[in-house]
């Protein structure tokens, strides 16, 4: 009973994995109103590195992130909307982030100035 229980748990989490990934662009491929806000820095076997670049009232529609560290080159005030709901955030210049699991969200720049990020996935 329990193999078949941890059995089940291991299909639903793949199955949430794999649709996080497939139903949701990537943060390269995720733009705003058919524009890039990312572009690749360096990409090898081990990491890829992106530039976001939101000048006000542009954002990131919906994506998937794979584990990541980012550090914002230069702050801003954003609307995020996650899993756990919409909230503003000022976001300050110098300041990282990191998340060890595949997430989701979608992000609006409603501060007055360009913000700019440094995003670091695992692959």
């Amino acid at each position: 009973m329990r193999l078949k229980f941890l059995l089940f748990v291991s299909i639903l989490l793949f199955t949430f994995h794999c649709e996080n990934k497939t139903n949701l662009p990537d943060p390269l491929e995720a733009g705003w109103n058919g524009q890039a806000v990312c572009e690749v820095l360096e990409e090898n076997k081990e990491l890829r590195v992106l530039k976001c670049t939101f000048p006000p009232n542009v954002g990131h529609e919906k994506h998937y992130h794979n584990p990541h560290f980012g550090y914002t080159l230069a702050g801003g005030k954003f609307r995020i909307t996650d899993t756990t709901g919409t909230r503003e955030v000022d976001v300050p210049t110098g300041y990282n982030f990191k998340n060890d699991s595949i997430t989701q969200h979608e992000v609006l720049n409603i501060g007055k100035t360009t913000a700019v990020f440094l995003i670091m996935e695992y692959k």
